[in-house]
């Protein structure tokens, strides 16, 4: 009986050792500066009728667009064959395919068989683009999700980089200069 006081006390000093974060989430790495771009003179409704045929044309699919906001969200998935999760060491490689085998306390022996997640579940990458034409500029944020073949979320991470930004750049007609990065 004289433990359940020592258990309260010991878990209210637990809880009172929580800490807040230190600053607020933020896109790490920081967006290129070639994510944010003039629309030189070009109307807003067309550099996101232009936006929209570009994100199509590279196999995304529109999610959300308003047109009010200059707002354009789009995204695309694809499968991961054979992509190893860092994290999933649980089991050790390969016993998620064929199940396994392994020794117990006191020399007890199990064998487990099992074929890993499920037929047709595999890891998935997803990739989101969003563009906002906004005071006459244009800005690009991108970011890459990769899922497991569980669909548990396993890395994340903004991906908004200077290739990515040039490219989209010069595939809009009304920024295409003639060369093609």
């Amino acid at each position: 009986m004289k433990s359940r006081p020592m258990m309260l006390v010991l878990l209210l000093a637990l809880a009172g050792c929580q800490t807040t974060p230190d600053r607020l989430p933020r896109a790490e790495p920081a967006p290129a500066p070639s994510c944010y771009f003039p629309t030189n003179g070009v109307a807003g409704e067309e550099v996101l009728r232009q936006s929209v045929a570009v994100l199509e044309n590279w196999e995304f699919e529109l999610d959300n667009t308003d047109t009010t906001l200059g707002l354009i969200t789009a995204s695309k998935e694809r499968e991961l064959i054979g992509y190893y999760d860092p994290y999933d060491d649980y089991y050790g490689p390969g016993v998620r395919f064929f199940g396994g085998l392994g020794l117990g306390h006191r020399s007890s022996i199990g064998l487990g068989l099992g074929f890993g997640g499920g037929i047709g579940q595999r890891p998935v990458e997803s990739e989101r683009v969003s563009v906002l034409v906004q005071n006459n500029h244009v800005r690009l944020s991108r970011d890459i999700r990769r899922f497991d073949h569980l669909r548990d979320l396993r890395e994340s991470r903004s991906a908004s980089d200077d290739d990515f930004c040039r490219r989209f750049q010069s595939a809009l007609p009304a920024f295409d200069t003639g060369s093609r990065l």
